[in-house]
């Protein structure tokens, strides 16, 4: 049913400021542009609404978390592109972004996190998800003096990354420890070191500061993701440096080029220097300072991460003499991976820990020290090969779907321990607890001194709230499961209880993302889906409403999901691959046929009655076939946007029965047909509508409730009709728009009101009428 979203670039499991003070001159300064991040115009809903996720807990890269160096208790995570999460003292996460509206849908991209340790209640968020054209927005400064329950936000004269190459190194936003009104952030792209000294209000360049980083992933990239300068990429402050009230007189500072990785300034700023002594050929992730006893701890890689990375070294520094010391975990030889993931104990700071975030296989690996980097141990070691030994037994029953359905060979195990390690972080103030995050999660203990002793620590998941899927199509049969996802990274799932994690995802086969999901319109145990995989087939069906699947054949020349379409009846399919034109098979795709008269890459889909009708989408024309997808014949309707995403829907229960929205410019809307495309009439007062999706009718209502992604009023939202597209009431507000939402949208044939939403890594938000 659905175009996959091309808002995500996601690899195979991923599920990623300046002291103005005496001294430098500074370039014009950035001032906040707006009160709250938002859409704009009425800030409530016209009808009231409870918000909440179908649960999935994770899903996706966590490349960053931070404890507050003051209050214990308090941490924050940011992700990739879904948005920044507190912490609260049940280990759930609240989301804070969720105010982010559809046209600063890139601020949902989190490149880096502060908490203020002088005032806990400030927190800090550095937004926008690339530095290339694909993001047309620059990146901004979030503050909120109350956690992020609410922000304010500063603008930026550039864009920022947070789903970019290298997004696991950092922090790159810090807040100075003694004087909370400053501020430091490494930027990308060559733009430097910028900071605040209004905290967080105006923003300036560090002109003084001498490199902007040089460390382009490929520079042969025509796109601009993988060839951009990855930049300055963290900030460390020396708190033995400073008095409170002043600015801290130390500062260290990470940058993107491997010949000149560590900057310093020890006059709060003014001036900065190359660190002396430093080693070179590779690029440092991290900068952790144990001011106790004087030691610079640096994690460093051959790349940028958080995919790559063959070769790292782990180096200490010692402050007060400039003795540099190697102290890696590993041998040069033996180390196929680089380093990150980088925390000191600070109620034992000569205890050290660090990832080898690149090794994929077998597994990731964690290492520890008691002794400042002297010597090491590892979460696991080989026993006899391929046999191996954890120092860590793993429960994940409260996400069981982490074990992947896997069943791996020796030395891999499941549930793997992680991935794209990039984030690991000790509780400052216990030093039994310890979170990192992976592709996937986070993972945490609450006994990780067991360790040192000989016993196992327990690792188990602490993702409950935060949830990171990116959403490409939504399906709500009659019978059966409420739900049915697709989903990119992690295929999707089958949920018979939003209020629970589903067990597993979907497999045999599993695909990396599913593009889309159909079920057959009177016999709805009929399902269809298609997606990406790396290998075997693309598409898959289900007898049982997606409880158990299995595979079907391609037809030649397919790469990707596309869209596909289940027959009223169940009875035939009908696919728009990748790679390959619009195919029709009966019975479960042992066998395709090419189908004539429609364009390769159309988007289709089926009629809810009549099993021999299919509809087709392309370029401002519209489809119909009457024989069960053999053949196509293009409508006579006219006006329908010929550029920009198009989707559109067949309703349940009414034959001939169309609802189309997308497009772009002045033709962008919402359209419906009761005759099978032969016409469309377009909806007034929908200004712009990227989804339209159906539900149970209201009370006393003939005609299915309607539900839509779209402006109406002026207003971007969450829209319902109750009276067949008449008239049009928004039931988000301006505290619940998780950004962009133009995947997919359905209501609940079974429940009136109830309304699934996509996001792009906020997972599947749904939401009911309020009782209050």
């Amino acid at each position: 049913m659905r175009r996959i979203s091309n808002l995500r670039l996601a690899g195979p499991f991923a599920l990623a400021a300046a002291l103005l003070v005496t001294g430098p001159a500074a370039a014009e300064p950035f001032a906040e542009t707006g009160a709250r991040p938002g859409g704009g115009g009425r800030t409530a809903a016209d009808v009231p609404y409870d918000w909440r996720n179908a649960r999935i807990d994770g899903g996706g890269f966590v490349p960053g978390i931070v404890f507050n160096r003051t209050e214990p208790g308090l941490a924050y995570a940011r992700t990739d592109i879904g948005g920044a999460y507190r912490q609260e003292a049940d280990r759930s996460w609240t989301p804070l972004l969720d105010s982010v509206g559809w046209d600063d849908w890139g601020h949902t991209g989190v490149v880096s996190i502060a908490s203020d340790a002088v005032e806990p209640d400030n927190v800090y968020a550095a937004v926008g998800t690339y530095t290339n054209d694909w993001d047309p927005g620059n990146g901004a400064v979030y503050r909120s003096a109350d956690r992020g329950a609410t922000w304010r936000k500063a603008a930026l004269p550039f864009k920022l990354g947070g789903n970019m190459p290298g997004r696991g190194m950092g922090e790159r936003l810090a807040v100075d420890p003694h004087d909370n009104d400053v501020l430091y952030l490494g930027a990308p792209s060559g733009h430097g070191l910028w900071r605040s000294t209004d905290a967080g209000v105006t923003w300036a360049e560090v002109t003084a500061f001498p490199n902007p980083g040089n460390y382009v992933e490929n520079p042969d990239d025509s796109s601009g993701y993988a060839s951009d300068n990855q930049g300055v990429v963290w900030v460390t402050f020396d708190e033995s440096t400073g008095t409170p009230g002043s600015p801290t007189g130390t500062v260290y500072v990470g940058v993107a080029d491997t010949q000149n990785s560590v900057y310093r300034s020890t006059d709060a700023g003014a001036t900065w220097e190359r660190l002396p002594g430093q080693p070179t050929g590779h690029l440092a992730h991290k900068g952790v300072l144990d001011a106790d006893n004087g030691h610079l701890y640096l994690a460093y890689s051959d790349k940028g991460g958080p995919y790559d990375g063959g070769a790292g070294q782990v180096w200490r520094h010692t402050t007060a003499t400039g003795e540099w010391r190697d102290i890696s975990p590993a041998p040069a030889a033996d180390t196929y991976f680089g380093y990150s993931g980088l925390s000191v104990d600070r109620q034992d700071p000569g205890t050290v820990m660090v990832t080898g975030y690149s090794s994929w296989w077998p597994d990731t690996q964690i290492f520890r020290s008691t002794d400042s980097g002297a010597s090491w141990t590892r979460a696991w070691d080989f026993t006899s090969y391929p046999n191996r030994e954890n120092r860590y037994t793993m429960d994940v029953s409260s996400v069981p779907w982490l074990s992947w359905g896997a069943g791996p060979q020796p030395p891999e195990q499941t549930p793997k321990l992680g991935w794209m390690t990039e984030a690991l972080e000790i509780d400052p103030f216990d030093s039994d607890r310890m979170m990192y995050g992976t592709g996937a999660t986070i993972y945490g203990t609450e006994n990780l001194t067991a360790w040192d002793t000989g016993a196992k620590f327990t690792v188990t998941p602490v993702v409950r709230g935060l949830e990171e899927t990116a959403v490409n199509d939504l399906i709500s049969p009659p019978s059966g499961a409420p739900l049915l996802s697709a989903l990119g990274d992690v295929g999707g799932f089958r949920h018979t209880d939003l209020t629970k994690v589903p067990e597993l995802m979907y497999t045999q086969p599993n695909f990396t993302t599913t593009t889309s999901l159909d079920y057959a319109g009177t016999r709805p145990d009929t399902v269809v889906r298609t997606g990406n995989a790396d290998s075997g087939p693309h598409v898959a069906f289900s007898t049982d409403n997606g409880a158990h699947w299995f595979a079907g054949q391609d037809p030649g020349g397919v790469t990707g999901g596309g869209t596909v379409a289940a027959a009223a009846d169940g009875s035939r399919f009908v696919w728009s691959p990748e790679g390959a034109g619009v195919h029709t098979t009966s019975g479960f795709g042992t066998s395709w046929t090419p189908a004539t008269g429609i364009p390769a890459g159309a988007t289709v889909e089926a009629d809810r009655v009549d099993p021999r009708k299919f509809y087709g989408f392309a370029a401002g024309t519209f489809y119909v076939s009457t024989d069960g997808g053999a053949t196509f014949t293009a409508r006579p309707s006219t006006g329908l946007p010929a550029a920009g995403d198009v989707r559109f829907q067949a309703v349940p229960g009414r034959r001939g029965d169309i609802w189309l929205a997308g497009g772009g410019g002045d033709t962008y809307g919402l359209w419906h047909s009761t005759d099978a495309g032969a016409t469309f009439a377009r909806v007034a007062g929908v200004e712009e509508a990227d989804t339209i999706g159906f539900g149970k009718a209201a009370p006393g209502a003939k005609y299915q409730a309607l539900y839509a992604s779209a402006k109406v009023g002026g207003v971007r939202g969450i829209f319902r009709s109750t009276d067949a597209g008449a008239t049009w009431a928004r039931i988000n507000d301006d505290a619940h728009q998780w950004g962009w939402t133009g995947a997919a949208i359905t209501g609940d044939p079974r429940v009136y009101g109830r309304v699934h939403v996509s996001t792009n890594g906020r997972g599947v938000v749904y939401g009911d009428a309020s009782s209050k």
